[in-house]
């Protein structure tokens, strides 16, 4: 018996298949990859939700013919995805407090930001990243439809708005006498369905000489490395650059440089201004992009041949294990766990649990495999023979976390970019 036996099929009235690029409105969109039904990534289950039926939606992803804009090709309303009980905190990941703190450093020494200055976060979330320039005496504001989050932001003395951002809102601070010295939007460019609505914000509530920076997952990373797992519901867009330029130059705004970061398993740091400016390595990023073909389907034809490989491979590894009567948690139940978990399809005995170092998540189930989610001080207490690390893009600092696990015998796994033990000595 396999999870997807046990599920229970729901379907959402609210949800539907677009039928026009969201960036464009082009209607010609080709399928590239269908990761079949799924349940939303980041709606864990409380217990007493177990008996009760798990909506699931089509997992698609489609590129358009016009932009070359990936994207999925369900849409499920924003007030499902990102409501009350969103469990994302920000602050649990050490690794991407410190790439924050980083860069707000170098914005504050570059721009030279002072307490005339205005520092706004679209989907500021916990706080993670504004609070650094709060150290530093500059005025801020964060904006993030979540409360959860939200509120811990402001315990730690961060002002957030609970809204969702974009032109409405924009408007609203703009008449409040408010004008952003720099935006920035970390991981949000890619959520946002109605996605001129929001770029159109950046373009009113931004000064005439500010810049706005947003950093995303790069299409790019995510066809070398094969990592299906970025994709789920709440990531309705897959970037390339040539499909921004024209999404940007619709508002007004002009993509002036671009940066590759190792965050998040391979992301792009976009900066963009209301004047011209491009650079060459902005200039040098496109042509590649062109040379490779990145927004057309000949360059993804093979992607979903890939992906099943890696599904396969996992099945075939795990199996082994369990076969041999060896036993395996998983680490991280994050939504790109959800993602391959629901997938992979694995017989419900492969894997025993999760664990998480988020206090919010614990006691709760991951989404469609329902399996449990506990602290990962049970790793040490109660080891098992293998761990396979789900959030793979933070492996190095998960296996030097955990390093008392791997001292009681325990092997970490990864499954991307292919199913594989991680050798700790070459951490």
């Amino acid at each position: 018996m396999t999870i997807a036996s046990i599920q229970v099929e729901a379907s959402s009235p609210k949800s539907g298949r677009i039928t026009a690029c969201r960036s464009c409105k082009c209607g010609e969109l080709d399928t590239i990859l269908d990761l079949g039904k799924q349940p939303l990534a980041n709606a864990l289950l409380e217990p007493e939700q177990l008996g009760v039926q798990e909506p699931l939606f089509p997992l698609e992803v489609v590129l358009c013919q016009e932009c070359g804009l990936l994207q999925v090709s369900e849409d499920v309303p924003p007030e499902i995805l990102f409501g009350q009980d969103y469990p994302y905190f920000s602050s649990f990941i050490p690794a991407l407090l410190a790439h924050s703190r980083e860069h707000a450093l170098d914005l504050i020494a570059e721009r030279e930001l002072g307490p005339d200055s205005l520092v706004v976060e679209i989907a500021s979330n916990d706080g993670y990243l504004l609070k650094n320039f709060v150290e530093h005496g500059i005025p801020v504001l964060g904006i993030d439809p979540a409360s959860g989050p939200a509120k811990a932001a402001m315990s730690i003395g961060v002002p957030t708005v609970i809204d969702f951002f974009g032109e409405g809102l924009a408007r609203t601070l703009v008449a409040e006498g408010k004008r952003a010295s720099v935006m920035l939007a970390n991981n949000v460019l890619a959520h946002v369905n109605d996605i001129n609505y929001f770029v159109e914000g950046f373009a009113i509530l931004l000064a005439d000489d500010g810049i706005a920076e947003f950093e995303f997952p790069y299409v790019r990373d995510l066809i070398e490395s094969c990592a299906f797992d970025t994709i789920y519901h709440e990531h309705f867009f897959y970037y390339s650059l040539a499909a921004l330029e024209p999404l940007m130059g619709r508002h007004g705004l002009y993509l002036n440089d671009a940066k590759k970061l190792d965050i998040h398993g391979g992301s792009l740091r976009l900066r963009v201004s209301k004047m011209p400016g491009k650079t060459d390595r902005l200039q040098k990023m496109q042509d590649e992009e062109a040379a490779m073909g990145l927004t057309g389907f000949d360059c993804y034809r093979d992607f979903g041949l890939r992906v099943e490989g890696i599904r396969d491979g996992l099945r075939t590894m795990l199996g082994a294990f369990r076969d041999d009567g060896k036993t395996i948690a998983a680490y991280g139940a994050a939504a790109k766990g959800a993602t391959l978990l629901n997938y992979a399809d694995l017989p419900v005995s492969t894997i025993a649990y999760v664990v998480d170092r988020n206090t919010h998540k614990v006691g709760k189930f991951m989404p469609g495999v329902r399996l449990p989610i506990k602290p990962v001080d049970l790793l040490v207490t109660e080891p098992t023979d293998y761990l396979l690390i789900l959030p793979w893009n933070f492996a190095d600092e998960i296996v030097v976390q955990q390093a008392d696990y791997s001292k009681k015998g325990g092997t970490f796994l990864r499954a991307i970019p292919h199913p594989q033990e991680i050798e700790v000595a070459d951490v």
